[in-house]
């Protein structure tokens, strides 16, 4: 038989269990509380603001009113839209190269008794904390057709260089290698530390089987890889398609920026927001441009998370 104590603290026993996963629960909130309203009040609210905005049209003056869907109507007739939604996919598209780019310098750097390793992670590191003004402005001069570096070396050995940034051909790839030169040791050094996190065994292993460093290479070290190599292909598709910077130092905007012949083959997505919302006042057309993007990255990733169940191994 229980006592007369006992049967007193067992009703407040669980009454403390109760309220311990609450107390826990409360501490939780209140840790995450700081960042949730950061989000809430940085990212969040500016979203749903920009979509309210795309059902209105402002005055020159400020002040908007309601017009429903007629921005997004106005959206899909637009020419100009999709020519820029084509030149963001292909620049999106083309800078995945930067990807097998830089798992093959990881794998160099990754080679056992390779000497001055922190030096050439440096220097494949420099592009990323560089500003983007500053590597856009350096590749404008590198890339200009009458003093450029890059048309000057070419003349050495008898080849004359275009215009690489004016002319239509060669405006998309001259910007493509800017950007894939400015993501590059981004993309290597998170490569390189997840080679160094797969376990020397399965390399050892694949040795005395009798392989050699290139089946190692395609068969043990791609593998192990996949994952950081979703992540790195979500973050470059996403932050491609919202490519503006290098494009807008490059080319300039407004009529400056549309006297370029190549300007209808370099205009993205963002730039073509910044001119409707900053030089043409035109805010509600540019908050449909800019969700109509947000709709576009959204199904993009969740094509990519469908897609990484097939060639992503996790171990």
């Amino acid at each position: 038989m229980t006592t007369t104590a006992e049967t007193r603290t067992a009703p407040a026993a669980h009454a403390a269990k109760r309220r311990r996963p609450r107390t826990e629960a409360l501490w939780g909130y209140a840790f995450i509380a700081p960042t949730g309203l950061g989000l809430a009040v940085f990212y969040l609210w500016p979203v749903l603001q920009t979509a309210y905005f795309s059902f209105t049209e402002w005055g020159a003056f400020g002040g908007h009113t309601w017009t429903g869907l007629d921005n997004y109507v106005r959206l899909l007739g637009d020419p100009e839209v999709g020519q820029a939604v084509l030149n963001t996919l292909l620049y999106t598209v083309l800078g995945l190269a930067g990807i097998p780019l830089a798992i093959v310098f990881a794998a160099l750097l990754n080679r056992p008794g390779l000497g001055g390793v922190s030096v050439y992670r440096t220097a494949f590191f420099l592009p990323v904390v560089t500003m983007p003004v500053a590597v856009a402005m350096l590749w404008r001069w590198l890339y200009n057709g009458d003093y450029g570096l890059v048309n000057q070396v070419l003349a050495v050995v008898g080849i004359d260089g275009p215009n690489w940034i004016a002319d239509p051909a060669t405006a998309m790839y001259a910007l493509v290698v800017v950007g894939v030169w400015s993501s590059v040791g981004y993309n290597l050094i998170i490569f390189l530390a997840g080679m160094q996190a797969i376990p020397r065994e399965l390399y050892e292993a694949a040795a005395i089987d009798g392989a050699g460093r290139v089946r190692q290479f395609f068969r043990i070290t791609l593998p192990m890889l996949s994952p950081t190599a979703f992540f790195i292909s979500i973050v470059s598709v996403i932050g491609s398609l919202q490519l503006f910077d290098l494009v807008f130092v490059m080319t300039g905007s407004g009529q400056s920026a549309r006297a370029n012949p190549a300007y209808s083959r370099l205009q993205t997505v963002v730039q073509l927001f910044y001119e409707r919302a900053f030089v043409t006042n035109d805010r509600g057309y540019a908050a449909a441009i800019v969700i109509a993007l947000l709709v576009l990255i959204a199904a993009l990733t969740i094509a990519q998370f469908r897609l990484q169940r097939k060639w992503v191994h996790y171990v």
